[in-house]
């Protein structure tokens, strides 16, 4: 059964730095894209950033290019998130997955910037 554990989330001061981290189970992780996402009050849920097997490339959405951070540990099953420079806009909910995307969610890790 696929599983998804996110977290490291928490209340910080926009210009602050967080790290979250994303156990995940059940499926073969090495072989896989890994991605974090975000979903904001109200909105969408988006594609934040995305690292391929070995870590060899990362893609991140215009938004958080140049201040958030990937990377993987594949001995682990582990998928982790460095975002610095943190805005107000960079508040939601943070929850990982691989691609193609699995059905399940994990519950997410609440990211909240504000003074």
């Amino acid at each position: 059964q696929v599983q998804f554990v996110e977290s490291g989330g928490g209340l910080v001061q926009p210009g602050g730095s967080l790290r979250l981290s994303c156990a995940a189970s059940g499926f073969p992780f090495e072989t896989y894209v890994m991605s974090w996402y975000r979903q904001a009050p109200g909105k969408e849920r988006e594609l934040v950033a995305s690292i391929f097997r070995y870590g060899l490339r990362t893609n991140y959405a215009d938004s958080v290019k140049g201040r958030f951070t990937i990377s993987r540990n594949d001995a682990s099953n582990a998928v982790y998130l460095r975002m610095n420079s943190l805005l107000p806009d960079d508040t939601a909910v943070y929850y990982c997955n691989a691609e193609p995307r699995f059905t399940s969610w994990g519950q997410g890790t609440q990211v909240t910037v504000s003074s």
